[in-house]
């Protein structure tokens, strides 16, 4: 049964986002959120938005997940690279606090029964950062502190989907001895950066809540389905969590550069609702990749419109 407050979907933005400069050849870019936000403002869902400001997230809460050492790495760099792939100019450090204070503000905008979902439309994005390194574009790992967080608000059980196209190695391996917090990915393999195997399902206390499902090059809309819809429902409902975070990668996309997945936006819209359908409990997604800006910006705006209408 969902509840009246299931339709007030926030959407979680800034202008500060654009000021992480990586420089237009790379591929997470400005032009990203640029593209997100003109689809959205030209269309009739922006007006049906609750629109929130990120707050920027402390050091203390950062903590929450990653080290004091690495934290204080990355406030000592101020420009230049954390790791091959991974670039920072003088205002990224703040762009990616904003970027966790995102995920932060939209929990408590739903522990306050403002909303009951949201889209954190952010950059730099998170789901390789592990807890003393960046990676993979990713500088602080946005939906790893915002499970912690949820737990401090009362979520006491969190559940996290990532269908990026790339393993979201960094919050696996932060969550893998963890019971209360589930983690299941779908994802291009063999592929960066080289994990989440089926056989990778947790550790200790953990075995039994990572989920993985690799997926070859090629695979397109029924094989998510099968995924999304025939497997994903039933562990939800069996984990029965408190709040469900959203990793969520527009890479899988068969426009992407980057991948070579065969998704199109009817499967990526089913990937959505069934992730929708699987709960009556809040439901916060957090922007990961997706590189066609066409793709991302359509993925972006049919995700918000299940998020209005289921």
């Amino acid at each position: 049964m969902y509840n009246s407050l299931m339709n007030k979907v926030g959407f979680v933005y800034d202008d500060i986002f654009l000021s992480h400069d990586t420089g237009e050849w790379h591929p997470e870019n400005k032009q990203r959120l640029v593209h997100i936000v003109k689809a959205l403002r030209d269309s009739d869902i922006w007006e049906k938005l609750i629109h929130i400001k990120p707050r920027l997230a402390t050091f203390e809460e950062i903590a929450l997940i990653h080290t004091m050492s690495y934290i204080n790495k990355v406030k000592a760099i101020g420009s230049g690279y954390l790791d091959p792939d991974t670039y920072m100019s003088k205002d990224s450090l703040e762009a990616a606090r904003y970027a966790v204070g995102a995920i932060l503000e939209a929990i408590d905008k739903c522990k306050d029964n403002i909303i009951s979902r949201a889209f954190c439309a952010v950059r730099p994005p998170g789901h390789h950062a592990e807890v003393g390194r960046g990676m993979g574009f990713c500088i602080f790992n946005n939906i790893a502190v915002g499970a912690r967080y949820a737990q401090q608000k009362g979520y006491e059980k969190v559940f996290i989907v990532d269908f990026d196209v790339h393993h979201g190695n960094g919050t696996q391996h932060i969550f893998e001895n963890d019971d209360t917090v589930f983690f299941f990915s779908t994802h291009q393999s063999p592929y960066y950066p080289g994990t989440g195997s089926d056989r990778e399902k947790g550790i200790g206390k953990g075995l039994g809540f990572t989920y993985n499902v690799p997926m070859q090059a090629g695979c397109g809309n029924k094989d998510y389905f099968q995924v999304y819809q025939d497997l994903l429902p039933s562990i939800i409902n069996s984990f029965n969590p408190d709040i469900i975070l959203v990793s969520s990668g527009y890479d899988l996309h068969m426009r992407d550069p980057l991948a070579s997945m065969r998704v199109s936006n009817e499967g990526l819209r089913a990937i959505v609702a069934s992730i929708l359908r699987s709960s009556s409990q809040p439901v916060i997604f957090t922007l990961e990749g997706g590189y066609d800006l066409v793709a991302l910006s359509d993925g972006v705006k049919l995700t918000l419109e299940e998020m209005l209408n289921i």
